[in-house]
């Protein structure tokens, strides 16, 4: 079984990452999609230079042109990502007017002469993230599209087990409203046990993930948003989904010192928000949770860089420990005990 955290456009940037690697050594880590004409024709080594820190992280990106994708393959593989992952599920205007994203369901032999060239030009591996179908597209189009696909040489796919409405809905309306039918990828899985399958969709904790693998006999899941939002969550995977005994979860305060460690080192002055936006979540769930977000969104701290989260961490770690312990969830007796 294997644990991934989904890509997410604006979230998962590197600095996101590397929070998350300090979490989860084992999770499999996306970066956010990245179209192949931003690599072809923007900042390359800004967009792909952060796979320094992690080289297991897979790129995912977004594209239609065998010929592009297959410069692209070159030039990713240069940077020492080994995986490449196709978009074919995201569902937003922009990227459909691009003609790439969910809207290629439609045209799964665009998407295996994509693969191909892919192929043809490295030697990454190459997967597939997608939707169960689109819009009123019928469960044998999903049949053909893997057939197609995998046949090309995709052997892992992601699949988001809702359909994509293109016509009328939102990319957050089409994350909530389309149902999930879990039972659509159990079947897609029997049919091709040969093809690694990873689940998508709807699964809100570690525990319901690993249910949800194992009942439906899967190789594996995918935790977006619920990862980025409680993202302490992630400090369990490795012992509850590889089961190392060295994956014991951390303390939130060694996991903020460690981020602030990466702001002192890596980050120039105020510009600390680049990485700190994203451990906003790290204390959810628990009483402090406020006061957390507010300090480390606090502007008028005299502290700099690291030193400030520091002082945050610290402040709010000993709010918990002067916490009185409260009693008031045990059952009194109401008969004296003899």
């Amino acid at each position: 079984m294997t644990f991934s955290i989904a890509p997410m456009m604006k979230w998962t940037d590197q600095h996101c990452r590397y929070f998350h690697r300090i979490l989860t050594k084992k999770a499999i880590l996306f970066t956010e999609m990245i179209s192949v004409d931003a690599i072809l024709y923007g900042p390359q080594h800004k967009l792909l230079s952060s796979n320094y820190f992690d080289n297991s992280t897979v790129i995912q990106v977004g594209g239609n042109d065998p010929k592009k994708l297959g410069k692209v393959a070159k030039i990713v593989e240069k940077y020492g990502y080994t995986e490449i992952n196709l978009n074919i599920g995201c569902p937003s205007n922009r990227v459909k007017s691009g003609n790439f994203g969910a809207c290629l369901m439609a045209s799964p032999q665009i998407v295996s002469d994509c693969v191909k060239s892919i192929k043809n030009n490295s030697n990454l591996k190459v997967s597939i993230k997608c939707r169960i179908g689109i819009d009123d597209m019928s469960s044998l189009d999903l049949d053909r599209f893997v057939s197609i696909t995998s046949t090309a040489g995709v052997k892992k796919f992601i699949i988001h087990a809702r359909k994509a409405i293109l016509g009328g809905l939102s990319p957050k309306q089409n994350r909530e409203i389309p149902p999930l039918d879990y039972q659509r990828v159990e079947k897609l899985k029997k049919e091709n046990n040969d093809l690694i399958i990873i689940l998508n969709g709807g699964i809100v904790s570690l525990e319901a993930g690993i249910k949800h693998t194992r009942d439906l006999n899967l190789d594996g899941f995918m935790m977006g948003r619920e990862a980025y939002k409680n993202p302490y969550i992630l400090s369990f995977a490795d012992k509850l989904i590889y089961g190392d005994s060295n994956g014991e979860n951390i303390s939130r305060r060694t996991v903020a010192f460690k981020v602030a460690d990466y702001i002192d080192q890596f980050l120039f002055d105020n510009n600390d928000h680049l990485i700190t936006r994203h451990i906003l979540g790290l204390y959810n769930n628990m009483y402090c949770s406020r006061e957390w977000r507010n300090n480390i969104l606090d502007k008028s701290s005299f502290k700099l860089k690291g030193d400030k989260l520091r002082f945050a961490t610290d402040k709010i770690e000993k709010m918990i420990s002067l916490r009185p312990v409260s009693y008031t969830h045990l059952t009194l007796p109401t008969k004296r005990i003899v």
